[in-house]
């Protein structure tokens, strides 16, 4: 596949200590316990950012603490990588904080999506490191029902793996017809909407750009995607996959226009392939795909292949 290259991480092994970080919203103590057995059931050890338990009203702490916790994490060489604890809201007021250039001499796994889809953004866009748009420990891993699916596609942390998705794993439909390729980008529709106008503007030329969301009613939505057609973000797409956007419900204000209306309305003039039905994102299963990966979409064979987003 070509497209520019991205820098991979190296693959995790048995026995390796794995980060847990709260760059977003505070956590529950129970779920965070209840996901790391989950962890440790893929034969990881654990380490805990120091202020992983903090809280600042909606936020899982101060923002130098956050940040620090992350920066710390990539500098510690014991620890192989870091899963985010959960998303919710903040992530984006750690960026000034970050230390871009400790984490591009320091490529490791950043496992975690929903607001962590800011800093996969200006990570990747900053150092070209290759991130993994993924379940996290206190809110999926934490769950009884956690699909034997979305564990299984961990597996490609550690080891080199193609990631192939097929309509075996869900339904998909396409919305437009046809055959692209470029770097797999994107990640929560309204993380990506807040990143334009700002240093870390979501790059899209030329590459295949992934929407999901949560919780969002279908005027909502509907701007939001006005949003980034304004700003040439769908347009630059080579092809865009639709995730799975959870609870997106229509209000009274836009009960007359359904959320594939909306889609058909935005997508369908652009001209190229546009694939819906991945079941990635607030979703269980939660499909694990490396971002910054180059990947393939075609709608035929109703596939998405990505390449593997780690070395050995």
């Amino acid at each position: 596949m070509k497209g520019e290259i991205g820098m991979k991480p190296s693959a995790w092994k048995k026995g390796d200590t794995i980060g847990i970080v709260a760059p977003a919203s505070p956590i529950e103590s129970e779920e965070l316990a209840r996901g790391i057995k989950l962890v440790e059931s893929l034969g990881l050890k654990v380490k805990l950012g120091k202020h992983v338990y903090d809280k600042y009203g909606y936020l899982a702490g101060i923002d130098a603490d956050r940040a620090a916790d992350c920066n710390s994490m990539f500098a510690d060489d014991s620890i192989k990588g870091i899963i985010c604890a959960r998303g919710g809201f903040g992530s984006w007021r750690l960026i000034d904080m970050i230390d871009f250039e400790l984490i591009k001499q320091n490529p490791k796994i950043l496992l975690g999506y929903s607001d962590i889809t800011y800093l996969h953004t200006a990570i990747r866009q900053r150092t070209g490191l290759v991130t993994f748009h993924g379940p996290m420990v206190a809110s999926d891993m934490a769950e009884s029902d956690f699909a034997k699916l979305s564990y299984d596609w961990l597996q490609q942390l550690f080891t080199p793996t193609e990631v192939v998705y097929t309509a075996d794993i869900s339904p998909l439909e396409a919305i437009v017809h046809g055959k692209a390729s470029g770097q797999l980008v994107g990640g929560n529709l309204s993380l990506l909407v807040s990143t334009l106008g700002t240093p870390d503007e979501i790059d899209t030329k030329g590459k295949l750009l992934l929407l999901e969301d949560i919780d969002e009613p279908t005027y909502k939505i509907d701007s939001m995607l006005n949003q980034l057609k304004q700003a040439g973000k769908l347009a630059q797409a080579n092809g865009i996959l639709i995730g799975d956007f959870s609870n997106s419900k229509s209000k009274e204000q836009d009960k007359q226009l359904s959320f594939d209306q909306v889609l058909v309305d935005y997508l369908t003039d652009l001209g190229k392939p546009i694939l819906k039905g991945f079941r990635i994102g607030h979703c269980n299963p939660n499909i694990t795909v490396p971002l910054g990966a180059d990947a393939i979409m075609d709608t035929e064979s109703k596939t998405l292949r990505v390449e593997a987003g780690v070395t050995t």
